[in-house]
């Protein structure tokens, strides 16, 4: 049985109701399936999860170890108890060394229950968390359609541009990562085109009164141009008042400008023309099915997968 979609007005209440998490190994799903446990580093808890703690739910993202089931959320299960233990209780058959003190938050789960039909990665793209609402997750198609924003006042903005973009059969990533030169930026919606990409940010009311950010965006939206992105940035009042005319429309001209979307089964880029809302995008005998275009890195030392996700 699926859980409930409860709708609430407190988003507070809302918070940690699901966590979405990488499972890189078929042993550690074996210890989800069969001892009904999985662990979080206390340390990653900390810096990437605190505002979404804890959570009510866990569903599993599966990586390219398991093959059909690559790429996509197949399983979740009810959080029941969580405690704080180290790596020695955790595994006791493991060597006494320094890795042995370090501590973890394990999470005691229910029955791992099968999530119909999955939720899947167009891009086939490495994620390590996800903490999204009860809601959206029982409505998302694909792993973008759960909001990943740490900060709650920027999510219904990303959320009302997301909802439109699909709508003009624009694809993008949300929350998505790009390497220039030595930084990693995190993108509200990555965009790739034929001829380059497009990162596309959600800037707040407060963004305006935040020198200091204003400064520091300036050198990294310099930083991805330098590296073949280019950067639209919409406001609240734009996103609120103008989103078709003028945020989509941008970044609809901006698409064609670099020669159309690249995605992933498509042997040709697509252009996106003003009529696109009126219909869902049809493919066309040109379209294959997806192939992996981007393998998981080597794989990790299974306690090194939180440590090595981009953007740290």
């Amino acid at each position: 049985m699926k859980p409930e979609t409860k709708r609430k007005t407190n988003r507070n209440q809302e918070r940690g109701e699901v966590l979405v998490a990488i499972v890189q190994r078929p042993l550690d799903l074996s210890y989800a399936r069969e001892q009904h446990w999985y662990r979080i580093p206390v340390e990653s808890v900390e810096k990437r999860l605190k505002r979404r703690w804890p959570p009510k739910w866990l569903a599993l993202y599966q990586t390219k170890a398991f093959g059909a089931e690559a790429y996509a959320v197949n399983y979740y299960a009810h959080v029941e108890k969580i405690s704080t233990v180290t790596r020695r209780e955790l595994f006791p058959g493991e060597p006494n060394d320094a890795k042995a003190e370090r501590r973890y938050y394990k999470l005691e789960l229910g029955e791992l229950q099968r999530w119909t039909p999955p939720i899947v990665s167009r891009r086939l793209r490495r994620i390590v968390f996800i903490p999204t609402t009860m809601e959206k997750f029982t409505n998302a198609v694909e792993i973008n359609d759960l909001s990943k924003s740490m900060i709650w006042d920027e999510s219904p903005l990303e959320d009302k541009l997301w909802a439109t973009l699909k709508r003009f059969g624009i694809s993008a990533e949300r929350q998505d990562y790009a390497r220039a030169g030595e930084k990693d930026y995190a993108l509200d919606f990555a965009i790739y085109c034929a001829k380059g990409n497009i990162d596309v940010e959600t800037d707040g009311d407060r963004w305006h009164i935040d020198a200091e950010k204003s400064r520091s965006d300036n050198r990294r939206d310099n930083d991805l141009e330098t590296y073949g992105w280019r950067t639209l940035r919409f406001s609240s009042q734009q996103i609120r008042e103008e989103l078709e005319t003028y945020c989509v429309e941008t970044v609809r001209e901006n698409v064609n400008h670099l020669g159309g979307l690249e995605e992933p089964g498509k042997f040709m880029p697509r252009k996106i023309y003003p009529q696109a809302a009126q219909g869902i995008y049809q493919p066309s005998l040109l379209d294959a099915p997806p192939e992996p275009q981007t393998p998981d890195p080597i794989e990790l030392d299974d306690d090194e997968i939180w440590k090595h996700s981009i953007g740290d």
